[in-house]
């Protein structure tokens, strides 16, 4: 990419930059603002000065690029692709630490040179980087990519299908995007497909007219008239059974249904959000799962990271959900959080808030230790317990071979310190150390 220094007409540049209605501003290729909107203003405390003020100093508080400081710059990814870049960032805005999904265009002249970039922002306020009530906590790469993915489906009318984990918080990410879109101020509307047959699921969706069946005894709106202008999110799509697919394909294809035992076409409006834990593919391969419901329900898919893939997230997840429970003055000691961060979750986010509100109840003091944590967490570690190639600290090594001990050995505690060339006592202060129980 050929770049050269300042020297593009700065009122042309101010005034491209007040047409657009999310906050943004020109930077050189030395990162200095040479133009910004009112919108970048009201977004950050710090002042802005044209032609002094570099754009990290501004969103981060730094005094160097981002790149410095262990994140992606998205003007060095333009000059190196020379295309438009995006990442997301965590900004020091001023309502705190807030998510911003930046657009980074390189502006070229007449004759093809860069001469500065175009920084586009738009806020993500349906995440955060520390605790914050109904948002979604975490900064690891996996979880930033995932917001990516949920901040630009949501500006769509596109039909989504997420695919995690049980307990990954498919609902949660469902509402981030109702609530980003155009639609946040219609309903929300939950349809859990486990558990409902044929004759249930299509009274629940369509709704039913008075004597349409036996018990019927007046007529029901069904949750799709519920949802009108809003979201439908249909929870565990896979268990929707093979009879009733295909009038949801219907459905999906003309917005039209009629309510069970109605005559009267009816007009259907909503936005579609599905959900599974369940590899909708392999079910299509093997017969369970309409190929054509399948490629109407999964315009943009987005796979939610196990808890397991974003163990950096752990220690900002457990305050956060210490911070909503009724002894929230407890604080977990840097021990007892590593070895959270040492679980593999197999519940995920759902398993964790339940064994942080277990931890709080089960500690006597103020200070959650590893003994206080429930038993559950000491049968199962995130650590494969064989030999590979991968090089692993001294500590570690200690740890992941004194739980195979503990796991396979049935002898005395006396016979296995004799075993291990220690005193008992040294083993105990071992097994402490990590955690370890050994019956």
């Amino acid at each position: 990419m050929k770049i050269k220094g300042r020297n593009m007409n700065t009122s042309i540049v101010q005034t491209m930059i007040n047409s657009i209605d999310k906050p943004a501003i020109f930077i050189d290729t030395q990162y200095t603002i040479l133009a910004v909107n009112e919108a970048y203003k009201n977004t950050y405390e710090n002042e802005v000065i044209i032609g002094n003020s570099h754009c990290f100093e501004i969103s981060h508080g730094h005094t160097s690029p981002c790149d410095k400081h262990g994140e992606e710059c998205p003007i060095q990814a333009c000059i190196k692709t020379e295309r438009a870049s995006s990442v997301v960032h965590i900004h020091n805005t001023s309502q705190g630490k807030t998510y911003c999904d930046i657009l980074m265009k390189p502006i070229k002249d007449a004759d093809g040179i860069t001469t500065g970039f175009l920084e586009i922002l738009d806020r993500i306020d349906f995440a955060a980087a520390d605790s914050q009530a109904d948002k979604m906590i975490g900064s690891c790469d996996p979880f930033k990519n995932m917001l990516t993915k949920i901040n630009r489906a949501a500006k769509s009318e596109i039909a989504v299908l997420l695919h995690g984990e049980t307990g990954t918080g498919k609902e949660l990410v469902a509402k981030a995007l109702h609530q980003s879109s155009r639609r946040a101020e219609k309903p929300f509307v939950v349809i859990e497909c486990t558990g409902l047959n044929e004759n249930l699921f299509e009274s629940e969706l369509f709704g039913h007219e008075k004597g349409a069946f036996t018990g019927a005894t007046h007529a029901k709106s069904g949750l799709i008239e519920v949802a009108n202008g809003g979201t439908v999110f249909f929870d565990e799509i896979a268990d929707v059974p093979l009879s009733m697919q295909v009038k949801l394909l219907r459905l999906l294809e003309t917005q039209c249904y009629r309510t069970v035992g109605g005559l009267k076409q009816r007009k259907a409006d909503f936005r579609l959000i599905c959900a599974s834990h369940q590899n909708l593919l392999d079910l299509v391969e093997s017969g369970q799962f309409r190929k054509d419901l399948y490629y109407r329900i999964a315009g943009f898919p987005i796979s939610l990271p196990s808890l397991a893939q974003r163990q950096d997230d752990i220690e900002a997840l457990v305050l956060h959900f210490l911070n909503h429970t009724e002894l929230r003055h407890k604080r977990f000691s840097d021990a007892a959080l590593k070895r959270l961060s040492q679980y593999d979750f197999p519940g995920n986010i759902r398993q964790l808030k339940n064994i942080v509100e277990q931890a709080t109840l089960l500690a006597d003091e103020d200070i959650i230790e590893i003994q206080d944590l429930p038993e559950q967490i000491f049968v199962k570690s995130a650590k494969p317990q064989t030999l590979s190639d991968e090089i692993v600290s001294l500590d570690v090594a200690e740890e992941r071979y004194l739980r195979q001990v503990c796991e396979s050995q049935k002898i005395s505690i006396d016979e296995l310190a004799d075993k291990l060339d220690v005193s008992t006592r040294t083993l105990y202060r071992k097994l402490q150390k990590f955690g370890l129980k050994y019956e």
